[in-house]
């Protein structure tokens, strides 16, 4: 065993050094830590000569791979959070030399890489100790981008130091320090925030074996989770965990859920806890700060700020510093203080609505919508003013197979004020979700465009 040269300047790629100690499952098989050194230098060997990666892997394991294999070699990997032609045309002005690690044919309008064969060690090529590189806690790994929900997409700049300080404030908030090691699954991609901080950064310094799968139907989920021992972590979003428990699959045993990016209703959770038998926690967060704050819905709705996290406010405007969150971030959500380490969220300031005098918001509307009996899927949302125009209304989308709007309308005006009643509601085969489950503002614009003039599928 050889431990990592870590010093307070620096941290290794992984907290583990034993070279057979398991890293990572690919395809239902351990990878140990020598493997997994040994392709890290394998493929920064084979990245081009360019100071920026796209790192576009679907599979877990190859992006965390790809991900270290740049930053060991000081290059910074830019992880937009979607590959729309607009979104790449500004990425390649901004940053002339990026290029793309894939492992397929992306259409994706950038020089492209793909991603290597790794070579296989064998027992008797296993080396008996190995050395963990170490990485300058000052040295930016990654650009993320937000996913665009309330407009522009932005980009945000992390340090290495900043995500492993963040990964160990989540393991131990969640007592994976203390009761791993565990393996997890994830539902969502590793290239945006949460799944790079639970998904990515949690198996390298949390105690957690990462599964390579990123699955998205159901029984793609049960499989993963059966693929790996125990204690197993479930990483999702409301709107996989919510498809997940509608399939009605059997489910191999899970010992804790996490889940992230959306609200998630608390009778969304109580499901969850009750048919899983795991409890279930929350990550709330932002892109511009990375994770926040904590809370398990099913005990206490208040959430509880990571270790070293500090609240600001001033008015109603919050600003979280301290910890991992090198620069004090400005949090865009309604915040009830509870104390000094805990808070009461409201939605987003933006969700917050106003019509005919009557205030509420578009995350709870849209829970009402979600708990009428079969709306599997469902998305408020409120045109902008027009001075010239007509006076904006507001309009709903529903996945709901076998329903008509009629019914579900009528079901809706039991739920909520009439006056939040939608104008119209479009019944629709999906929403245009990205696969965070995340809706972007300009999706649901183009989605009401489209309907409003009888092109698309669905029903006013």
């Amino acid at each position: 065993m050889t431990t990592p040269n870590s010093s307070p300047a620096n941290a290794p790629l992984v907290a583990c050094a034993e070279a057979a100690a398991v890293v990572a499952f690919s395809c239902g098989a351990p990878v140990t830590l020598a493997q997994f050194l040994s392709d890290v230098a394998y493929v920064a060997a084979a990245l081009p000569d360019s100071g920026h990666i796209l790192n576009g892997c679907a599979n877990r394991y190859h992006f965390t791979v790809g991900l270290l294999a740049a930053a060991v070699s000081g290059r910074i990997s830019v992880l937009p959070s979607t590959y729309a032609p607009e979104t790449i045309r500004q990425l390649q002005e901004g940053t002339p030399d990026v290029c793309c690690l894939h492992e397929s044919d992306l259409d994706i309008a950038l020089p492209k890489v793909l991603f290597p064969a790794l070579p296989e060690i064998t027992a008797a090529t296993l080396p008996a100790g190995v050395t963990v590189p170490c990485i300058p806690l000052n040295q930016r790994v990654v650009t993320v981008f937000t996913s665009g929900t309330t407009g522009f997409s932005v980009g945000h700049h992390k340090t290495w130091g900043s995500l492993v300080e963040g990964a160990r404030s989540e393991a131990t908030r969640l007592g994976l320090d203390r009761n791993g090691p565990y393996t997890l699954v994830g539902t969502v991609p590793p290239q945006h925030m949460y799944g790079l901080e639970s998904t990515i950064m949690l198996g390298l310094h949390g105690r957690v074996a990462m599964s390579a799968d990123r699955p998205f139907y159901p029984q793609d989920i049960a499989s993963s989770l059966r693929a790996i021992p125990r204690p197993r972590l479930l990483v999702t979003s409301p709107v996989h965990l919510r498809a997940f428990l509608a399939s009605g699959i059997a489910t191999p045993p899970v010992d804790m859920i996490l889940c992230a990016t959306a609200p998630l209703p608390l009778a969304l959770a109580e499901d969850a806890e009750r048919r899983l038998g795991a409890p279930l926690y929350e990550i709330y967060g932002a892109t511009e700060a990375g994770q926040i704050a904590s809370r398990r819905p099913v005990a206490d709705p208040a959430w509880h700020l990571l270790p070293g996290l500090n609240l600001d406010h001033e008015g109603d405007q919050f600003w979280v510093r301290g910890g991992h969150v090198q620069v004090p971030a400005l949090l865009n959500d309604v915040i009830e203080p509870q104390g000094a380490q805990h808070f009461l969220l409201h939605g987003r300031g933006t969700d917050v609505i106003n019509v005919a005098g009557k205030r509420s918001s578009l995350v709870f509307l849209e829970q009402q919508l979600l708990s009428i009996p079969g709306v599997t899927d469902a998305a408020f949302y409120m045109p902008e003013e027009s001075s010239t125009g007509p006076v904006a209304r507001l309009i709903a989308f529903a996945v709901a197979p076998g329903l008509n709007p009629d019914a579900i309308g009528e079901a809706l005006r039991g739920r909520i004020d009439p006056a939040f009643l939608p104008r119209p509601l479009y019944l629709v085969e999906m929403l245009p979700r990205l696969p965070t489950g995340k809706l972007p503002i300009a999706a649901l614009q183009q989605l009401a465009a489209t309907l409003s003039q009888g092109t698309g599928i669905g029903d006013g």
